[in-house]
Formats: structure tokens, sequence, C-alpha cells
């Protein structure tokens, strides 16, 4: 492969290849070095292919060395015998010249066949030959016959192979037929990613050979690009052939992933969807921190970035699919070029990104190397060149870390509540929704940032209709236009872009907001435009395709109708050109269509008509004489079908003279068609016109939209723009609308937390916040006061809503730096220029590293990237390891922090760091707030000063159902190590108040205590049914042990709680008490279980004291199995009354 590196100019880590002791080779002509295949054993570690390291065999800097030394054939087959015929001779000097080209493609694809699992494949799999670049076995039946054929110029193995040769890594697809055939390697890659057979059976003696019909081309493609393969489509040239004559091929496009196959789209009346474009990424290091390259072979850019994080760099990684990584070996060692990246510390987390996955290394320039790649990858002239998107970035803030985006769901996370679906509306979706996201991954400058919130502004109080907003994506329309595949329909969409730019301008509360979106789009797109010469452009375009294309609603081109032919047959011949361009276009072709159309109907209706009109006057029975014109489909021919008609006397009657004159039907080949199908010489020769003069009028309207996608090519980049542009305000104006119906606010922006001297507001400050997954159109939650100027050092008991604040107060500040609404009732945001979020760490087994090793990478990430104009958000810090050092690494870290001045939070159980000296000066101590009502302490879920030592962790546990017998051994462990500690279950508030502490009753199985649990039992039923306000007369009855209820119950409604023997209750309600019992006491420990009930006047008051005793009794000191039923614990949910009824769902 022309264009890589040399072996001196790689610098391969030999060591890791640990090659055997060889003799020193030959030297080598034609500036090439080749190993012995035989020779050299390759150990290299799994996430790289050895033919990566091989890549050096094809070289554009040449080294001289003296004497050849050839490699051997690479087989996993036993050696056979070769003869020495002449043809042998030059098969084994083709097969040595396709040895020394192409080496490293032929490792490739043996990487590729290894992956095979299905067992069809994995029979092909041995029949394959790694000598050449095919992968076919001489010794196979038709083995030698195929190589034998490839010598010979003009023939289709030799084309196959010519075509491979060009795109050695492509799946080749050939046309013969109708099938596209495939063999060797590709053959294998069909058979196990597409699902199709084997062509000719497993059979051992045939070459691996596969195809797709002609009519399933699409679906094979999207199968095998969606497994990462690219494809190579060769096609026919259509028409008639003279005998014997072989048909043309050539190339008609290829399918890449992200980049779908187009040829023919031109003459189809439908769209096509085009998948997200997947780039060509490469990665090195340099002196700002990771660089990033990104290259969209459709659109023919490339963007960089510089001083990107590791984080960064892994997030981005993960959130583009790409089509092909490439990774500069700068990254082989860390940042003071001390270790391997592997090794722990800077480029673990990117190293434990790219294990497992495909890379190639490269070297030099990382930009001009890449694009000489992808140049190579697809196949590109030399010449072709690729334009600069990238804007400049230096007041913008980092990208997010992986970390950060996952926790608050900018990207998809299992549990936590997807941003885009709270952004924009359901019906949102596509570019939009890829914008948005992308904007959340990568916050605007401040300028951009706050240009978009203006826009947001604006549109929010648009009183207008406005545009539907025509999507169409950017690299969609670079494709389609440069392959000139645009149809009438794309046109179409193209039309409507330009219109709806020109809506925007020509409307007065419209016009502004075009305006301010000329910004954004230049930093999406890369391209900068005058507001003026976009309007004239759109103007000037939208006329142009006005002009040429029949448009919408345009019906002046009706399809060809006559009485005595099947109105399909001119529906489906004049379908796939007619209402495409303006009539005006091809006024002689129309009227060429229209007189063969006529022709073809009168020729029916004299050579078929008589014969019908003969057949219908015959009365016959059942089984007799049949006839009919019929639109042959297959054919596309109108031809005369019948049976028995001929008749068995000639009398000179009426249609005999024609029924003489019918003659059988034949195909395009030649063959008959069948014996009930007949036509006549005039007829063929009226059809033979007719589709003439279609094939005319089609080939024009083609030539037609072909020129019109070569004149728009030139204004590429205005398209490019007006649909980028609509995409922009599509998104905002979905978001404002969800914004407003979710009614959140649009927060101040200020450029920096720290710039008094401009008068500007220090710190943040959010009023009224609420958890961004609440909608506050639908109900009420607790809302939070946010006022920061330092750090915050935050404790509170579990449950009690750190987590949900911290993402909370993350999501508003990072909408607020993007120019988005935020969930709060005012806000003042600084323009941060970095947003940290970090919550829990998980191992990573296959990088040996256990959870406190990747959150301390994490810490070490946080800390090298904060500045003073940064939030720094973390989540329990430092739970992975064991509690005396891990308080001091947190203390070392909140010190830290506040020495540089950021804004954040740090939230802790750690309360022993209160004891250690830590030197801060702006630290401020914060608390999740608790109230101790009835006997229970209760998280308020409020923010408030100072420091909560309890962490209500027995009772947590409790209501997740860890075994009682557990908790209570745990409350003994805790009281007879902790009671010296007069701290435990304080809560210390800036107002020096001490709460209550929290007790826990232990009820004792004994007699005397049951008889005590019971009349406290009753006392509190009778008093919470009391309070109720219900007219419902209490009378508690005891059901003991071997009791039962009395008959009176039987029919009756009643409330029940059951007293389990682990001393916890249990509330229900039933309309069968005597059943009921009779179940609960059949489970198993529950056979001696005591009952306490009472009688209801009906179900419906029933249920409502069920519901009322489950909420209330934990408060007079009881225990319930069932108490979750009435409570909600998480942060942003408040009480809700229901009928005078405190519910706590």
């Amino acid at each position: 492969m022309a264009g890589t590196t040399s072996l001196l100019s790689h610098r391969i880590p030999w060591k890791s290849l640990n090659l055997k002791r060889i003799p020193s080779p030959p030297p080598v002509h034609n500036n090439m070095c080749w190993v012995a295949a035989k020779s050299v054993a390759f150990s290299v570690p799994r996430w790289c292919s050895i033919g990566l390291h091989t890549r050096f065999l094809l070289s554009r800097r040449h080294f001289a060395f003296s004497t050849p030394w050839q490699p051997k054939k690479i087989n996993c087959s036993k050696e056979r015998k070769s003869t020495s015929t002449k043809s042998a001779k030059k098969v084994r000097e083709l097969k040595d010249d396709l040895d020394e080209k192409n080496y490293p493609h032929i490792i490739w694809w043996k990487e590729k066949m290894q992956t095979c699992m299905k067992t069809s494949s994995s029979q092909l799999v041995k029949k394959l030959s790694y000598s050449n670049l095919l992968g076919l076995d001489e010794n196979l039946k038709n083995g030698r016959q195929v190589f034998l054929m490839i010598l010979k110029e003009g023939t289709l193995n030799s084309e196959v192979l010519k075509f491979k040769s060009r795109f050695p890594r492509e799946v080749l697809l050939c046309r013969v037929g109708e099938f596209y055939e495939a063999v060797g390697f590709d053959a294998c890659v069909l058979v196990e990613y597409a699902g199709l057979n084997p062509m000719g059976g497993l059979r051992s003696d045939n070459i691996p050979k596969a195809g797709c019909p002609v009519v399933n081309l699409r679906q094979t493609l999207d199968d095998l690009t969606r497994n990462g393969f690219s494809v190579c489509i060769v096609e026919e040239v259509q028409g008639p052939t003279q005998a014997r004559s072989r048909k043309s091929r050539f190339i008609s496009g290829h399918a890449h992933p992200g980049s779908p196959y187009v040829f023919g789209l031109v003459e189809d009346d439908h769209d096509l969807e085009f998948p997200e474009p997947m780039p060509v990424v490469g990665i090195s290091r340099s002196a700002k921190g990771y660089f990033m390259v990104q290259v969209l072979e459709t659109m023919k850019t490339f963007s960089s970035e510089d001083g990107l994080t590791e984080e960064a760099i892994v997030t981005k990684l993960r959130t583009c699919h790409y089509h092909h990584l490439y990774l500069h070996n700068s990254l082989k060692n860390n940042s003071s070029g001390t270790s391997n990246w592997r090794e722990f510390g800077e480029g673990g987390l990117l190293w434990s990104e790219c294990n497992g996955r495909h890379f190639e290394w490269l070297e030099g320039d990382m930009i001009n190397e890449i694009l000489f790649r992808v140049k190579e990858l697809y196949g590109l002239d030399e010449k072709v060149t690729f334009r600069n998107v990238t804007v400049a970035s230096e007041n913008r803030p980092r990208s997010l870390h992986l970390g950060t985006a996952s926790q608050i769901g900018a990207i998809q996370t299992e549990g936590i509540p997807f941003l885009l679906k709270i952004l924009l509306p359901s019906n949102c979706t596509g570019l939009p929704a890829m914008y948005v996201r992308d904007l959340l991954l990568n916050p605007p400058a401040y300028a951009i940032a706050s240009t978009i919130q203006e826009i947001c502004k604006l549109m929010s109080n648009v009183s207008c209709s406005i545009p539907q907003f025509t999507c169409i994506s950017p690299s969609k329309l670079v494709k389609l236009l440069e392959l000139r595949e645009a149809n009438h329909v794309e046109f179409c969409k193209i039309k409507s872009v330009l219109d709806e730019i020109l809506q925007l301008y020509e409307d007065s509360e419209l016009n502004e907001i075009l305006r301010l979106l000329m910004d954004p789009t230049w930093v999406s797109t890369g391209l900068k435009i005058d507001f003026q010469t976009l309007v004239i452009e759109c103007e000037s375009i939208s006329h142009r395709i006005g002009e040429l294309i029949s448009l919408d609603g345009e019906n002046d081109q009706k399809t060809s109708s006559y009485p005595n032919i099947p109105n399909d047959f001119f529906e489906e011949m004049e379908s796939s050109w007619k209402n495409r361009v303006k009539k005006i276009h091809l006024k002689e072709s129309y009227e060429e269509v229209d007189k063969a159309a006529e022709a073809l109907s009168l020729a029916v209706t004299e050579d078929f008509l008589p014969i019908i009109s003969r057949i219908k006057a015959t009365t016959a029975p059942f089984g007799g004489v049949r006839g009919e014109i019929t639109y042959a489909r297959e054919h596309k021919s109108v031809w005369f079908k019948g049976k028995r008609f001929a008749p068995s006397v000639w009398a000179n009657t009426p249609g005999e003279e024609q029924i003489k004159q019918l003659k059988p039907s034949i195909d395009s080949k030649g063959r008959k068609v069948g014996e009930e199908w007949f036509t006549t010489v005039k007829v063929e020769n009226a059809l033979a016109r007719y589709h003439e003069a279609g094939a005319n009028a089609k080939a024009m309207v083609l030539e037609l939209l072909r020129g019109l996608s070569t004149e728009l090519q030139d204004k590429i980049n205005v398209l490019i723009f007006a649909s980028m542009l609509l995409v922009i305000a599509k998104a905002l104006f979905a978001h404002v609308s969800e914004g407003k119906r979710r009614r959140w606010v649009f927060p101040t922006l200020i450029q920096s937390h720290g710039s008094k001297e401009k008068g500007e507001i220090d710190g943040m400050k959010i009023t009224g916040l609420s958890p961004y997954w609440f909608d506050a159109a639908e109900g009420s939650a607790v809302v939070n006061t946010i006022e920061m100027k330092s750090i915050f050092l935050l404790t509170g008991p579990n449950g009690g809503g750190k987590s949900s604040l911290l993402r909370s107060i993350c999501a508003a500040a990072l909408f607020g730096i993007c120019g988005f609404m935020v969930p709060a009732e005012s806000a003042i945001i600084p323009q941060f220029d970095s947003i940290m979020l970090h919550m829990k760490s998980y191992d990573s087994p296959s990088d040996g590293k256990s959870s406190f090793q990747i959150e301390m990478s994490e810490l070490r990430s946080i800390i090298t990237g904060a500045t003073s104009n940064s939030l720094v958000l973390v989540d329990e810090i430092c739970r992975g390891t064991e509690t005396a050092k891990g308080t001091c690494i947190a203390g070392s870290f909140v010190e830290t922090l506040d020495s540089i001045g950021c804004l954040g939070i740090i939230s802790t159980h750690l309360h022993d760091i209160f004891k250690l000296p830590l030197n801060t000066n702006n630290t401020v101590f914060k608390a999740m707030g608790s109230e101790f009502v009835n006997g229970q302490t209760k998280p308020t879920w409020k923010l408030t000063n100072g420091i909560c030592r309890e962490s209500l962790a027995f009772e947590t546990a409790q209501r997740e159902g860890v075994p009682e017998t557990i908790i209570q051994r745990a409350q003994q462990l805790y009281a007879s190590v902790y009671t010296h500690n007069k701290t435990y279950n304080d809560t210390i508030q800036e107002s020096s108040q001490e709460s209550t502490s929290f007790v826990s009753s232990i009820v004792n199985e004994s007699t005397d205590q049951m008889e005590k649990v019971l009349k406290d039992l009753e006392k509190a039923v009778s008093l919470i049914c009391k309070k109720s306000k219900s007219e419902v007369l209490i009378r508690c009855v005891v059901i003991a042990p071997r009791k039962q209820p009395p008959p009176s119950v039987i029919g009756a409604s009643s409330v029940y709680v059951i007293i389990r023997p682990d001393n916890r209750l249990y509330v229900g309600e039933t309309d069968d008490l005597e059943g009921r019992v009779r179940a609960h006491r059949g489970k198993p420990g529950m056979e001696n279980a005591t009952f306490l009930y009472f009688l209801v006047s009906g179900k419906s008051v029933a249920c409502q004291l069920e519901t009322l005793l489950i909420n209330r009794l934990p408060k007079h000191g009881f225990q319930l199995t069932n108490v979750a039923d009435g409570k909600h614990r998480n942060f942003g949910t408040c009480d809700v009354s229901v009928q005078g009824i405190s519910l706590h769902r």
C-alpha cells in the first residue's frame, strides 16, 4: 500500500514484537525491506494488529539495502507440491507479486477471518489461502482456473483482481446479472455478517463464493457497514450487447460506515435516510495536552482541537462513532516521557478506552499524515483537498469529562435522566437533538452562549407563525451533489430549506433571530458567510430549482391512459420520470412519448381487440375459450393472454385474421415466455417505439437533474450553512417551547465569577433550584437556593439529597453556559472555563485498577484542570479506602481547591475531616437538613448552614430490607465502640441549636412486653383514627396466636395490623378477615402471628384508614414492613396532602 512509513522511520518497539533470533538478511533492492514470514514469530499486544506492525513493508520513504530478501507465502494449510508447467509458473509468479504488494492487507484479512463464528462461514474460512489478496486456493476444484483467468486480460476475474487491488481492505461486490457476487475473503464476510448462504453450498472442492440478489443490495450494505466494513460495488454497463461479448464493468461507488451507497438514487422517487457521518479520528500529545483531529471524507473537511484533557478525549471517543482511529507515537510515553502509557497515571484512562479497539499507529505531522491515510483509506485522488473548519476556541470552556457527561445524563446512562429528553420535547429528534448534545458536551464560548440565549429569549416572545424548519444533513447534501445523485425529492427539500430562510428574513419578528443565528452556524460549520450574501444566494438558488424541478402541487404531467391498455402499464413506465422536472424543459420528449403511447394503443386495438370481441361473443362451458389484454410486469410489455381461442374451422369470421397474426411472446433473451402469451409484429414495434421514447425522456430527465447537481456544487457552502442554520433554529425553538412548559427561566450570564473590578456579581446564585428531572408543570418539588462564592464542604444523611443537589447544580450551570434555560426561579451563572462532576467510581478489572484507583485518577484530572473560573463538584470523596487516610486525602483535596479559588461542592461522610487542621480561607460548611418528627429523624432535602454528623445509616438499611437481626447487632456494635462519642446523631447547625438524637426502640418478645405492645398499638390506632376526623367508631379486637376471628367479621370490611415474630408490623385491609388470617399464618415463620383488627363501614373507608396507619404508625415508634408504601426519600419531592390525610408517597 503506497504511502506508509518505512521500517526505520516507524521506530517499531521491537521488544514488544519478541522477535526470534534470525540470521542477518541479505541486502535488498527496490528500496524495500521484507520480513520472512516463516522466520519471524510475532508476539504483539492483543490491541494491535500484526498487520499494523508490518505496514512498513509498503513505504513512501525509501531506504536502500543491498540484496533482495523475499518472503515466503503464508498459508494456514499444509504445503502442496507445485508442478513445473508453464501455467503453474505464471500462477506462482502472480502469487509472489501479490505477496510482495499486499502482504499487510492479507494479514489484515486473516485477522478478520479469525473472528468468523458461524458454522457456514467457518467452513468457508478453512478453504482460504493466505497467499493472495482474494484468499483463493489454486488447489481447489476451480482455483487454478480462476488464477489462469486472472492472467488473461479482459476477463471478469482479472477485473475483480484489478478492483480489489485498488481497494484491498474493502469487501468487493461485483454485479453479475441479477446478483452481486463475492469470492474468497469477501464471500466469508457476506456469509458471516450479512446472513447470506454460500453459492454452491459448502462443498469442500469449491472456492468460497457468495452473493446477494440485486433487490437486497441495500440491506446487505447496511449489514456490512454496521459491522464496520467498507464495501466497493462494481456495476455492469446496462444495455444490449452483442452475442458472446463481455459486459463492461465499473466501480459505481462505495459504502462506508456512516456514508451509504447512493448510486442510482437520482432515479428513485423517495428520500434516502443518511446515518450520522463517521469521521476518521487521530489523537496525539501536544505541549498543551492532547490533540485531536477529525476528518470527514464525505464533507471533505477536517477539524482539530488542542489542549484537551485525557478525560475530554475519552468522552469524545465514547460519543463519536468513528470509522477509523489513528494514534500518534507521541502517546506511547507520558508527558514527562518517563513511562509507558499503559502504566499508572496520565494516559491510563485513554489506554483503557483504546484497549480492545482497532487502531493504527502513525508518526510525523499529525494533520498531514492523517489526511494522507484518509485518501489512502477511501481511495481518493492525491489532488483532493480537505477544508479546515476549525474554529478558534481560546475562550471556550473545556469539553465535559466522561464522568460528568454520564452522571448528569448528557450521555445516555442507565439510571440517570437523559438530558435531551428534558431539554427538548419528545418529537424533537435527529439533527436538532444531535446539535444540542454536541453543545452540551462541548460548551460554547461566552459570546456564542450569550447569542444563543438572546435567540431563545426572542423566540419565547414570537407571536407569528414559524416555519417547519426542514432539516437536511450537510453530509448528505455534499455527497449527493458531488456524485450528482440528488433526485427531485431532494431538490424539493433543498428548496424548502432556502424558502424557510427567506421566510425568516421577510418576517419582521423573525428577521433578528435569523441575524443572530449566523454566529452559532459559523461555529458549527466553520463557514463565514455574510448575512446579505446568504439571503441573495438563497433567493437565487431557490429560483433556479423552481425553474427546473416540478414542485409539489403541480399537476400538469398526467400519465398516459387508454381504455384498451391496463393503467398499471403506463403508471409504472412513466412514473420513473414524469413529475420530476417541469414539462417545458421536455416538450419534444413528452410529445414523442404521447405519440408512441397513442400508436401502441392503436396497435393493441387493431390486433388484440377483435380477438377479445370474438371471445366475448362465444358462449362456452367452463374451461372453454379465454383471452384478455394483460400487462406482463416482468417483461414490461402489453400482450394478449389466452387459451383455446383459435377456431377449429376457419370461416373468415371477425377476428380470425388477427388470430393468424399472433405469435408467441419472447423475453429479452429470445426465449418463449409461455404457452398462453401472444403478441404481433405491430404491437411489438409499437412497444419498442414507446419504450425508446420513454427511455429517451427518462435520460433527459436524469441529465437535467444531474446538471442541476453540477450547478449547485458551486453553491455547496451556502447550502451547508443554510441547512445547519435551520437545524439550530429548530433545536432552539424546541428547547424554548419545552422550557416554557416546564416553567424554567433564562439565567443572567456573567463572564467570570471573580470579576469584581468590572462591577460584575461575584460567584453563582441560583434561587429556587429544582432537580432538572422534575417537571414543575406537573407538580411541586423541594427547591433550594444556592449562593456560592467559594467551596462548600457538604455533609448530610443518606438519602438526604446530596447527590441530587450536586447533579442539579451541575446541570443548571451547564445549561446556563450553553445559553439554555435553567430549572430555577432565577439564576446568575458565571461563564465557567470547565464544569467537573465526580460521582461514584467503579473498578476496571481489565486494566487491573480498583475503584479507588479510578477515583484517584479522576481527582488528579480535576486538580490539574481546575482554575479560579472552574466549577468542581465531588460526591462522597474517598469512599473507596480506609477512613483515616481517606479523610486526610479528602482534607488535602479541599485545601487545594480552596487555594485555587474555584467554586464547588465537596460532599462527604468522613466526619473526622472537621478534626483536621485544614488550611482553608474560603471553605464554607454546608449540610442537608433533617428534622425529628414523632420519634423519627427525617431528611428535609434543604441546604442549610453547618455540619450534619447523622448518616441515618441504620434507618436506610432498614428501609431497604436488611434483616433486622443484622441491624440490631450493628446498633450494639456501634454502641459498644462509639458511646463515648458525644456527637453521634447530632446535627450541628450554624445557629448552634442541637437537635434531638435518633432513638430506635427494640420490642422484646416476652408476654408482658407483647401485652404492652398491644396496648400501645391499640392506643395509637385509636388516636390516629380520631385525628383523621373520621366518624368511624374504632373498637380494636385482638386475635391471639392459635385463635381465629369470630363469625361476625364475615362479609364486613376491616383494617388489621399484624404483630410479626420479628416485632415489626404489617398493616392491611380486607373483606375476608378469616381468609386473610389463614393466608398470613400459612407463611413460614408466621404461624403464631398476633392480629389486631377493627371493623369499618365499607371498603373505601378501610383503604383510607389502611393508608393513614401505614404513614402514621412509624411516627409513634412502631416499625412497619410496608412503610415504603407511604414514603419518598429522594431530594425533590415534598409531602402531598390528599383529602386531608398527609401521605408521603
